[in-house]
């Protein structure tokens, strides 16, 4: 079984609106961070939005500060990436990590060798 499973994403027109969900098997308070990563072909993978368990605190990477938002429901076990006006430039795979060392803080938080739980990847196309 999986650790983290994504789904949402998809295609959409510049402007519009997508929502990213990563479930996890664990309860998530068995993390220290969890966080969303993109990676566009050519590129390097990169850190997109943080959420710190203990206490609760969230980092985003500034291309997409204002635009986008995460949300955590420990119920379910379930993060949830919020994509609004989305751009072009944020085509990419986006994958969900979860950090179970506690390596992560909050003046780096987006090192992906910091993360030691992965999901497969959703794939994320904004359009002009």
């Amino acid at each position: 079984q999986a650790e983290l499973v994504e789904s949402g994403g998809g295609s959409v027109q510049a402007g519009g609106s997508l929502e990213l969900a990563c479930v996890a098997s664990f309860d998530t308070d068995n993390y220290y961070a969890m966080a969303w990563f993109r990676q566009a072909p050519g590129k390097e993978r990169e850190g997109v939005a943080t959420i710190f368990m203990r206490p609760i605190d969230t980092r985003y990477a500034d291309s997409v500060k204002g635009r986008f938002t995460l949300s955590l429901d420990k119920s379910k076990k379930t993060l949830v990436l919020r994509m609004n006006n989305l751009k072009p430039e944020d085509t990419a795979v986006y994958y969900c990590a979860a950090d179970g060392w506690g390596r992560v803080f909050a003046g780096r938080p987006f090192v992906a060798d910091d993360y030691n739980y992965w999901g497969q990847g959703a794939q994320v196309t904004v359009s002009s």
